[in-house]
C-alpha cells in the first residue's frame, strides 16, 4: 500500500487521529480534512487513490464532497464510514458515486479490507480504460468510462466503480455470453459474500439506466442458466 494517497474526512478528532495513525501504519499517505472546505481545499492540492468519508460534516456533509469528488478526480474510490445507517442515506452515498458504505461503530481490520478492495476495483478499471477513449453507447445510455458517467434518458447520472466493471465486462465480450460467475470475479471481492442473486440484482438496476424498457431487456439479454449478454 506504499505511496497510496487516502483522504480521510472525519469531523470527530479522536477518530480521525486514531484512524490516521493505524492507516499511516499500513502503509497509506494520509490526509485528513475535518470538514467540506477543507476536503475540497485538499482535493484541489493533491490527488488521491482513495477517500473515507463521514456524513457528519460541520459545515455540509459527506455527500457534498462526494459529489465534488465525483467530479474533480472520478477515478478516485470512494468509501463512506459514517453513523448515518438508514437505507436512504446508504441509496444516496450509492447513488454519488460511493464504492462501498461502511457504518459506525466498525472494525478496523474489516474496513482495512474494505479500503483495500474498492482500491484493487479502481486500478484493475484504470489499467481496462485504455481501449475506451471516447464514450459508448449501451443501449440509450452515453457511457463515458474514463468520467464514471451514463447519459441516459437526458440525465447525467454517476456510475460506482462496480457498475463501470460490469458494463465493461459485458461491452468486451459484446455477442457472448457472459457467465455470473465471470460477472463476480470482475466486480466483487469474495469477502463481500456475493451469490448470483447479488448479479442479477445489480443487472436489474443497470437496466433501468440502459434499457428503453427495462421489464423488456434488448441490450442486456438474460441466457437461461448461464448469465448475461450485451447486444451492441
Amino acid at each position: 500500500m506504499n505511496d497510496t494517497c487516502l483522504l480521510l474526512v472525519e469531523d470527530d478528532a479522536n477518530v480521525a487521529n486514531t484512524l490516521s495513525a493505524r492507516l499511516t501504519g499500513e502503509g497509506f499517505t494520509v490526509t485528513h480534512a475535518p470538514s467540506v472546505a477543507a476536503a475540497r481545499a485538499a482535493i484541489a492540492a493533491k490527488d488521491f487513490h482513495v477517500a473515507v468519508l463521514d456524513v457528519g460534516l460541520p459545515d455540509g456533509n459527506g455527500f457534498d464532497v462526494a459529489s465534488h469528488m465525483r467530479d474533480a478526480s472520478p477515478q478516485t474510490a470512494l468509501l463512506f464510514l459514517t453513523a448515518y445507517g438508514t437505507p436512504e442515506d446508504r441509496i444516496r452515498g450509492l447513488e454519488l458515486g460511493a464504492d462501498d458504505y461502511v457504518t459506525k461503530p466498525f472494525v478496523f481490520r474489516e474496513l482495512l479490507l474494505r479500503i483495500q478492495n474498492v482500491l484493487k476495483r479502481a486500478r484493475d478499471l484504470q489499467q481496462r480504460s485504455a481501449a475506451f477513449t471516447r464514450p459508448v453507447t449501451i443501449g440509450i445510455a452515453e457511457v463515458d468510462f474514463a468520467r464514471f458517467t451514463a447519459n441516459s434518458r437526458g440525465e447525467l447520472h454517476r456510475l460506482t466503480h462496480k457498475e463501470c466493471a460490469v458494463l465493461k465486462l459485458l461491452v468486451e465480450r459484446a455477442g457472448e455470453a457472459v457467465t455470473r460467475d465471470e460477472i463476480l470475479d470482475r466486480a466483487w471481492s469474495p469477502d463481500e459474500f456475493p451469490t448470483q442473486r447479488t448479479v442479477d440484482n445489480f443487472i436489474v438496476r443497470l437496466r433501468k439506466l440502459v434499457e428503453r424498457d427495462p421489464a423488456h431487456p434488448a441490450t442486456i439479454r438474460s441466457i437461461r442458466g448461464v448469465g448475461y449478454q450485451f447486444e451492441a
